[in-house]
């Protein structure tokens, strides 16, 4: 089994969630978070700020802040890994900056706390 964690824009969280469910993907967690991506970054201007020089301070601006997102958590068993991922892609790719990014890591077990199960059983098994 897989976990599948995706960052996403905000205002695509209801459409990626429709879409994962009619993919046959039902549970999910998802979380508010702050984040930006590498094309915002200069890292030579946050180098400079990290160490108070106020020019590079000055210099980062707005664009440098964190950016709201939603970060979506999916554990599946290894073969729905492709639909997830194709899935969350299908929905959140405009082709521009900020689109998002997905993590694939490994979950070495689920259980349900309801029912103390564990392994794939406890997963979406479409």
């Amino acid at each position: 089994m897989k976990e599948v964690m995706a960052i996403v824009r905000l205002n695509m969280m209801n459409q990626t969630k429709r879409a994962l469910s009619d993919a046959g993907i039902s549970s999910m967690t998802a979380k508010d978070v702050l984040g930006r991506g590498k094309g915002l970054v200069d890292t030579k201007l946050l180098e400079g700020a990290e160490k108070g020089y106020e020019e590079a301070i000055a210099q980062l601006g707005q664009s440098q802040r964190l950016i709201p997102k939603r970060l979506i958590l999916v554990v599946v068993p290894d073969r729905l890994v492709p639909r997830v991922v194709k899935t969350i892609i299908k929905v959140n790719q405009t082709g521009k900056s900020g689109d998002g990014k997905i993590f694939v890591m490994p979950a070495n077990n689920s259980y349900s706390v309801r029912t103390g199960e564990g392994g794939d059983s406890v997963l979406d098994e479409v």
